[in-house]
């Protein structure tokens, strides 16, 4: 038996709690391909900011110690990790912390720079093998790679992320507040599609997809249809 993989860029966009995360994994685990969480990348550098005790406000600041970050990003979706400084903190950036300060971090120009220049080198190295990669994040498809295969932007109502967030927190062993999680998910959309530097939006090219009444086996058959549409699938050989 052949089993197909991917050959080019998945770009998966759109705010959080609508499984992006998720399915984003999955996909890249089922076409062997690797994975890239985006969004992770600007949690472990505003742990920085804060174990800094920098205010996110103070934008020379934060410019400094981003710079000064090391940040390492294991890609194997089956194993996906997120260095900061050589330490594992792939659990401390889901914190309410972290998630009450990243999107003021996330929004400073010279911040966004940085990492989307590390973003486009993961994702170079990935295609150069060649292979495939999937993307997650808020602005793939916008600015780092507007010219991916396929570009899909996952959407749901803000009461369904609140509760699929809430839900997450509790798996993960942190304190799940439903009504706090459902106004923290309205205040990052509202900050994020609201920032003057690559503000999360659909692009022109994406194709939309509700998730709100989708579990993630209906996500997953919706994407690979779409993957199998744009002739992103080649036979990698003997499964």
């Amino acid at each position: 038996m052949a089993h197909a993989k991917l050959r080019g860029v998945v770009a998966l966009d759109g705010p959080s709690g609508t499984g992006k995360s998720t399915v984003s994994r999955k996909l890249a685990s089922a076409l062997g391909a690797i994975y890239l969480d985006t969004g992770a990348m600007y949690r472990a550098v505003t742990l920085a900011v804060l174990r800094a005790q920098v205010e996110p406000s103070d934008v020379a600041e934060v410019v400094r110690v981003v710079r000064a970050a090391e940040l390492t990003m294991g890609t194997d979706p089956e194993r996906p990790s997120v260095l900061l400084d050589g330490q594992d903190v792939g659990q401390e950036i889901r914190g309410p912390e972290v998630t009450g300060a990243v999107s003021a971090v996330s929004a400073v120009a010279e911040v966004r720079d940085q990492l989307v220049a590390l973003q486009r080198e993961l994702i170079g190295q990935a295609l150069s093998e060649p292979g495939g990669i999937v993307v997650e994040g808020r602005d793939i498809g916008t600015v780092v790679v507007p010219d991916a295969g396929l570009k899909v932007y996952l959407t749901a109502s803000s009461s369904a992320r609140a509760q699929r967030r809430t839900a997450q927190d509790v798996s993960e062993g942190r304190t799940g507040d439903l009504d706090r999680t459902h106004a923290d998910v309205q205040r990052r959309d509202a900050l994020d599609s609201g920032r003057k530097v690559a503000p999360l939006r659909k692009a022109d090219d994406a194709l939309e997809l509700d998730t709100t009444e989708l579990d993630v086996a209906g996500v997953l058959e919706q994407l690979h249809k779409h993957v199998e549409s744009r002739g992103l699938l080649t036979d990698g050989g003997p499964a």
